[in-house]
């Protein structure tokens, strides 16, 4: 089996105290949860008593077994943050000494789900410090990474080869192309030549091929003999265009300035691959006539930045890669629970509150450190927000490359960051005694005592849309962002106002609200606070020239059917041009966004199961990842049927065969007007997980190349005919030219992004090892000892001696691996 176990570890700030967790069950007595010993090992120079200490962290949940709660005690604070303590009988820990105790914790399916961001408070550390956590991995660890590598073995082998030229000139895949036998050298001495409409496109140009070229191309009104054209041509989409190649010129034309931005980047994706690496003095490129337009209006990426910050300078990088492959909207999630990421003028607290995490006591007013942010406030990805000058350099570097940014503003549910920067504001201006002031913005009714708990276990994150104060509040932070957008010369929409996960029992008890009910005739109870919050935010939005979009819970209402209480479609507000993402396609939500699209929604096809790019690849121990909607690799975007997404063509690690699943005759199907109100495709990367930028960029990457080409490209054969063959041959022909022209690309632009590199597939026949990779273009190699392999190492060749082979890692062109596999011995 395999050799060898990784130890997760936390990286402390100080070494005042050690934590180790030795998994030993996983699934405890077939209990769902994960049985743990805990060895807590005291670093300090003085004896941890039964008082004036406790250790804070983040987790899904834990607790102490029963057997061991007379020496410590774990109790839930709020959200992810737990507090371990001594109880009672806790005897003495000396220095150097350690305590064992047995935890129970939800289920370990990968280590992502280990708990994290440990930190000491104590008389001489009130303000926290954070400590050393370890883990080994789980013992059966072993036969479950290889039994996965047999079954991506599998997978794999569907691949058929494809030679380059063999691959489609541009990805996305264009409407159409043909070749012709002329062939252009492009040189510096040529000349772009540009209608004026056209200039920011011809400068795009130029600066991309000065990233290329030795010398780029002039910008002249002068003929030459060699030249690139922008011409303005009434062609049949508005973001289409048509690019022709011969032996004197490049001619892009387009309708509008979208158009003639995306025949540039089909242009520059068909330069070698050797461009990208090198500069080159000329480029050869192959004569084509090229008719391309996309299939859907809308090609979304969704960025979390509340739960773990980015910088501004990454979400750049991020908008060079969504231009590049043609999406053109940026869902950007602002805020949440546990961070608001928005400077808003008039309203400091937002940032100084909202926007940082750290240990909570009385002297200070921050978020609790969750997803393992730790004690400090200075933590990078817990802490941190956009100034409103970077947010209008974000803004004016997402129009120069047609990508709409829509802001999300999430409410009423998964609010925290906001409620809780707002009561500080309260407590401030109360404190100078001005109570107008202190109650303008309040965002919870003071006297209310309702209980709750959110999904993510919070109990106090929800907005109260009874109170006046909250829609002076939410119009405040609207007009800042639309004069942010104004300023930046950036168009503006829409707002996303979130609407998903709010709680049972959230306003049941607030004075406030039960003035409300007992003052409209149409409020029959806290249920229909729903309708009532959006259509006065709807309101809001259309008073200054702009539409709502949510969450699939804007356009639903909670209703009694068969004496279950479920969500059910709210005609309240459809053919209201509502925009709904609807991401629910699991359980009896399958259809949801049909029946929403049907009923007059404006639906966005959102559906976890194949676009949750959070979500893990695979079910290894090693991949960072959730799992609770599934895995999503690069082969489930790539699948979905925007139109028939019951349907599947291929089964995945996880999924079902087309040939297994189950009756959907129940099912309702998309109507013509419900295709209609299919607006497009959004992918959104949730960032509990995502505390480094290497990481967003790993599950970000090459997850994206199914979306965008199932977001432009036309419908495939396949999708209609459910014929495995041409599912197949295109599947092979999408890898090959992820793998052999993408990837090798993206190793060099814009200083190189880092994807993720496959696992081998492998097996066993006949005492000989078997291996192969999902993406073409990538190399395997072995050791024969128990060292990781590296780019030295031999090249893997099939059907080698098993005694030979006792490690596999696949690598990239630029020599960078990714994760091992051991052999099954």
């Amino acid at each position: 089996m395999f050799k060898g176990c990784t130890m997760y570890k936390s990286a402390p700030h100080s070494q005042v105290m050690k934590i180790r967790w030795d998994i030993l069950d996983r699934d405890a007595e077939g209990s769902g949860k994960t049985r743990v010993k805990m060895i807590l090992t005291n670093t300090t120079m003085e004896t941890l008593t039964k008082e004036g200490w406790a250790i804070y962290f983040n987790a899904g949940d834990v607790q102490v077994h029963e057997s061991d709660r007379h020496l410590v005690r774990i109790d839930a604070v709020n959200g992810d943050v737990f507090k371990m303590y001594p109880s009672a009988d806790w005897v003495d820990l000396p220095p150097d000494s350690s305590h064992t105790v047995t935890v129970l914790c939800r289920m370990i399916k990968n280590f992502t789900d280990l708990p994290k961001g440990f930190y000491l408070v104590s008389k001489k550390y009130p303000d926290g410090v954070d400590i050393s956590f370890t883990c080994e991995e789980p013992s059966d660890i072993d036969s479950l990474e290889w039994d996965l590598a047999v079954k991506q073995y599998l997978q794999n082998a569907v691949v058929t080869d494809r030679p380059m030229h063999a691959l489609s000139p541009i990805f996305p895949s264009p409407k159409q192309y043909a070749y012709n036998a002329a062939s252009f050298m492009l040189e510096s001495a040529c000349t772009i030549i540009v209608e004026e409409e056209f200039a920011d496109e011809a400068s795009f140009l130029q600066s991309e091929l000065r990233q290329i070229m030795e010398s780029a191309p002039t910008i002249s009104d002068q003929t030459a003999t060699k030249r690139i054209i922008f011409k303005k041509k009434d062609v049949a989409h508005k973001e289409g265009y048509e690019l022709t190649i011969d032996d004197t010129q490049i001619l892009i034309e387009a309708a509008t300035t979208k158009g003639a931005f995306y025949a540039v980047q089909s242009l520059l994706n068909m330069m070698p691959k050797e461009a990208w690496k090198d500069k080159q003095s000329t480029i050869s490129l192959r004569g084509i006539h090229v008719v391309d337009e996309p299939r859907f209006g809308y090609r979304a990426v969704m960025l979390d930045v509340a739960r773990n910050f980015q910088s501004k300078d990454q979400i750049l990088r991020v908008l060079d890669l969504m231009a590049l492959y043609k999406l053109n909207v940026l869902h950007f999630h602002l805020n949440d629970d546990e961070g608001w990421r928005l400077e808003i003028p008039g309203l400091p607290e937002l940032i100084d509150v909202g926007g940082k995490r750290g240990h909570v006591s009385e002297k200070n007013t921050n978020l609790w450190p969750s997803y393992g942010s730790g004690a400090s406030v200075d933590n990078k990805t817990g802490s941190g927000y956009y100034s409103r000058t970077e947010f209008i350099e974000i803004l004016r570097y997402a129009h120069a490359r047609h990508i709409q940014v829509i802001p999300e503003v999430e409410t009423p549910g998964h609010a925290r960051a906001a409620i809780k920067a707002m009561d500080a504001r309260y407590a401030k201006f109360k404190e100078e005694g001005d109570s107008v002031a202190a109650k303008a913005y309040l965002l919870r009714d003071l006297a209310d005592e309702s209980i709750y708990r959110s999904i993510q276990n919070w109990n106090d994150n929800v907005i109260d849309v009874s109170l006046p104060s909250t829609y002076s509040f939410l119009e405040k932070v609207t007009d800042e962002i639309i004069q942010m957008y104004t300023d930046a010369g950036a168009s503006l929409a829409t707002i996303h106002f979130g609407g998903d996960e709010v709680p049972e029992g959230v306003w049941e008890k607030s004075p406030s609200v039960q003035r409300l009910l007992a003052s409209r005739s149409d409020l029959s109870g806290v249920d229909d606070l729903w309708h009532y919050y959006f259509g006065k935010i709807d309101d809001m939005l259309r008073s200054k020239g702009l539409f709502l979009s949510g969450w699939e819970e804007i356009g639903m209402k909670k209703a009694t059917v068969n004496n279950h209480r479920k969500m059910i479609v709210e005609p309240k507000f459809a053919h209201q041009g509502f925009r709904v993402n609807v991401w629910n396609n699991m359980g009896e939500n399958e259809d949801l966004a049909y029946r929403l699209a049907n009923a007059g929604y404006q639906v966005i096809l959102t559906n976890v199961s194949n676009f949750y790019f959070d979500l893990a690849y695979t079910p290894s121990y090693h991949e960072p990842g959730q799992y609770w909607g599934g895995y999503v690799d690069i082969d489930k975007p790539f699948r979905f049927i925007p139109y028939d997404y019951y349907t599947n063509p291929m089964t995945s690690l996880t999924g079902r065969a087309a040939t297994e699943e189950e009756d959907r005759s129940h099912l309702e199907k998309l109507s013509t007007t419900g295709r209609k109100n299919i607006v497009g495709i959004e992918a959104p990367l949730w960032s509990e997980i995502i505390d480094t930028e290497e990481r967003l960029e790993y599950l970000l990457l090459p997850k994206m190349f199914g979306l965008a080409e199932r977001a432009w490209a036309a419908e495939p054969t396949w999708a209609t005919t459910m014929e495995q063959e041409q599912f197949r041959a295109d599947w092979s022909s999408f890898v090959h030219t992820v793998g052999k022209k993408e990837l090798p690309k993206l190793d060099h632009y814009k200083g190189g992004y880092l994807y993720r590199i496959p696992v081998a597939g492998a097996r066993i026949m006949n005492g000989k090892v078997y291996a192969n990779v999902q993406i073409p273009g990538f190399t395997i190699r072995y050791s024969n000892d128990d060292t990781i392999p590296t780019v030295d190492s031999p090249l893997f060749k099939q059907g080698t001696a098993l005694e030979d082979i006792v490690s596999l890692r696949v690598f990239n062109d630029k020599g960078r691996g990714g994760r091992t596999l051991r052999v099954d011995r």
